[in-house]
């Protein structure tokens, strides 16, 4: 069964956020957003790519830093206005060196869980 990106629910900019999980750990990495064409490319080339709202381009997620996420599933939840890639994450996934850009916890004060991947 085919599936078309169409069917699913996009917010009034034409956008879906897109939870990036690592595969085996199910570590959450990342958030970003797709369009229809960003979820088309990404499942056809199997390389995970966004759509940068600040540069309004798609954006290949480790085209320019070399750090890839090689796409392993795409999900979508219930709702259909969110999804899940599971990927083979190739070094950091944060722009600022961490593993993760959830390094911050504020549950009790703000303190940093993660430094920048050597």
């Amino acid at each position: 069964m085919s599936f078309d990106p169409a069917t699913l629910c996009y917010d009034d900019r034409g956008l879906i956020p897109c939870i990036a999980q690592a595969e085996g750990s199910g570590e959450v990495l990342m958030l970003a957003w797709m369009n229809a064409e960003a979820v088309a490319r990404t499942l056809s080339t199997k390389r995970v790519t966004y759509w940068s709202r600040s540069r309004q381009a798609f954006w290949v997620k480790g085209e320019t830093s070399g750090h890839v996420q090689e796409l392993v599933d795409l999900r979508v939840d219930c709702d259909r206005d969110c999804l899940l890639a599971v990927v083979r994450q190739t070094g950091p996934a944060c722009h600022t060196g961490r593993r993760s850009c959830f390094y911050t916890s504020v549950t009790e004060g703000e303190r940093e869980l993660m430094s920048p991947l050597a």
